[in-house]
């Protein structure tokens, strides 16, 4: 999208609101290399005269904005509208802006414009606060960010929680290529959820904001598509047995699986009197078949006692952790998958983040 297009979105977006009058001529605004502001916009609101100085830019995240902050603040002693007495606003077009970077901007209270339609406008006598969904392109780009491999990246991450690494470290241990550990460590970066020190192949990162990231993961979940599930009933087993039996019959067959949801749960941090069903991740094949067949596991539609959320590859293994013989999802996925729950699940999610996960 070309900023004249974007400006015009701008101008339709503030003719809309009522009582409003807005005028600019962009061709002459963009065409003057003198000018400290990319455009300007007279605005009239019930007798209020407001002149609004617009900085373009493309895409913006948290650490774009203080920089932003710093250009604006910096001229603004020196506007001055001839002639009339008028409040000036600084203001801010983009063609995608970061949630946090606009939580970060409403802040400072500078108002902003993106190509998604979400608009601010804070003046005196004038609050205008318009929020929408990200644009397509923002949206796609956070929700590659959480899914795939690069979500093995995060998830590495967070098990450093606050230690320094660098990109190899981290691609080994999240079973990815460097370039695709780079790739997300640089949008981790652009969110300000990761800082960085040094230069080249030693250039290592810090993972500071490990809650703010695991909040955006549990988010971003809210609008993915669901976790398929194959449901069985086990006779004569259930609860803490069945998760012992279900171990076994694994072993025996070789078959790597990760408990999750609420029994993982139980078992990292206690919550609930019982646990009713046992969920499982794990990979489909031969070895999972004989497995579940051992189990005399019969296919149900209603009264479920084990869930089986069927991985796609290794990587969605990742930092399991064994406990007296059980292989368990990591702290963090099961707290993941808990968000997802239904019924107790997310209070059981909040209390497992207190006592185990710790950000």
């Amino acid at each position: 999208m070309m900023d004249g297009q974007l400006l015009e979105g701008f101008m339709e977006a503030l003719r809309n609101l009522p009582g409003v009058q807005a005028e600019f001529s962009a061709a002459e605004q963009l065409s003057r290399p003198d000018l400290e502001h990319d455009a300007q916009v007279d605005l009239r609101v019930g007798g209020k005269a407001v002149t609004l100085l617009i900085e373009m830019k493309k895409a913006v995240y948290p650490r774009d904005v203080r920089q932003v902050l710093w250009q604006i603040r910096d001229s603004a002693p020196r506007w001055r509208h001839p002639g009339e007495q008028r409040e000036a606003a600084f203001f801010l077009i983009a063609q995608s802006i970061s949630p946090g970077a606009k939580d970060l901007l409403r802040s400072e209270r500078v108002g902003y414009y993106d190509s998604g339609g979400s608009l601010f406008l804070p003046a005196d006598n004038i609050y205008v606060y318009v929020d929408k969904p990200p644009p397509k392109g923002l949206s796609r780009s956070i929700r590659s960010l959480f899914s795939g491999r690069r979500a093995q990246v995060l998830h590495a991450v967070l098990q450093r929680n606050r230690k320094w690494f660098g990109v190899k470290d981290i691609a080994n241990q999240a079973r990815v290529s460097p370039a695709t550990a780079s790739q997300a460590l640089t949008e981790l970066e652009r969110f300000e959820w990761v800082v960085s020190r040094g230069q080249g192949p030693g250039k290592e990162r810090n993972l500071q904001e490990p809650g703010a990231l695991l909040d955006a993961w549990v988010k971003q979940q809210a609008v993915m598509r669901p976790l398929s599930m194959r449901r069985y009933f086990v006779s004569a087993t259930r609860g803490e047995g069945l998760v012992e039996k279900f171990a076994e019959v694994c072993a025996a067959s070789k078959t790597e699986y990760a408990i999750t949801h609420e029994a993982a749960g139980q078992r990292y941090a206690p919550f609930l009197s019982t646990v009713f069903q046992v969920r499982c991740r794990l990979p489909g094949g031969p070895a999972a078949d004989k497995a579940l067949g051992a189990l005399d596991a019969r296919c149900v539609d209603q009264g479920a006692n084990l869930a089986i959320i069927e991985v796609k590859s290794p990587g969605e293994l990742l930092f399991r952790e064994s406990m007296n013989g059980v292989w368990l999802a990591s702290a963090v996925q099961v707290y993941l998958d808990l968000m997802r729950g239904e019924g107790r699940a997310r209070e059981m999610a909040k209390h497992l983040r207190q006592e185990r996960i710790g950000f």
